[in-house]
């Protein structure tokens, strides 16, 4: 069992940036049912789910300019997001505690981002089936940015959108690119560890915090002292 989480923060929190696939939603076997379905009727075959992660860091248009010719892409593409849809609502869902999560910082003036790898087609998908998108005052995804995580890009976007200082905000997610786009926005980094793909990897990134599961990260959430902080109310 992990030691009890003190809660620490070097300022103010003032935003949180959330990755989507395992963080929020358990969306990883849709992912790979998504390509694997554009493998079968392109290529006729299947891939495992280390090659499939391979594809992973552009959104999927750069995954898929990796197995099927340049010129199918737009219509593989077009396939997959319709797989995507079609199949979301019985693959996948938010971990469980995320809403409350959401609506305790909602509710205490959090200014609540998105930084995705996702292309924005899927993103929106998912954001919208989940009811999740009305908490998020900005969206970045992989379709909105030039360089793609690890590159901090999307993070620096979403502090110029809300006017917040690196200091202020906090970036959650899986992954050990979350934890390398973070650094080089200079803001602190939360690593979630409830759907990791590969959890010693982020671990040896020595993150600023570790959490082995959804409750742990809402307890240090709701151990912050909010009511003493500049701009929240309770």
């Amino acid at each position: 069992m992990p030691e009890p989480f003190q809660p620490s923060f070097r300022s103010r929190l003032s935003c949180i940036i959330f990755d989507i696939d395992g963080t929020i939603a358990r969306s990883n076997e849709l992912i790979f049912a998504s390509f694997n379905h554009v493998a079968a009727k392109y290529l006729g075959k299947q891939f495992t789910q280390k090659e499939i992660l391979a594809l992973f860091g552009p959104p999927e248009e750069g995954g898929l300019m990796k197995i099927v010719e340049p010129g199918q892409v737009p219509a593989a593409m077009d396939d997959l997001c319709s797989f995507y849809g079609e199949n979301h609502e019985k693959m996948v869902a938010l971990h469980p505690g995320i809403g409350s999560i959401l609506r305790f910082l909602r509710d205490r003036n959090v200014y609540l981002a998105v930084f995705t790898g996702k292309g924005r087609r899927t993103t929106t998908i998912t954001l919208e089936a989940l009811g999740v998108d009305s908490f998020f005052g900005k969206v970045m995804t992989g379709s909105d940015v030039r360089r793609h995580k690890p590159d901090p890009e999307g993070i620096l976007e979403v502090l110029d959108h809300f006017q917040v200082k690196p200091e202020e905000a906090l970036m959650v997610g899986d992954s050990v690119s979350d934890i390398r786009a973070a650094r080089g926005a200079g803001v602190s980094v939360a690593s979630v560890l409830w759907d990791a793909y590969d959890s010693p990897a982020v671990v040896k990134e020595q993150p600023d915090f570790v959490f082995h599961t959804v409750d742990q990260l809402a307890f240090w959430l709701q151990s912050y002292p909010w009511e003493s902080r500049i701009g929240f109310t309770d």
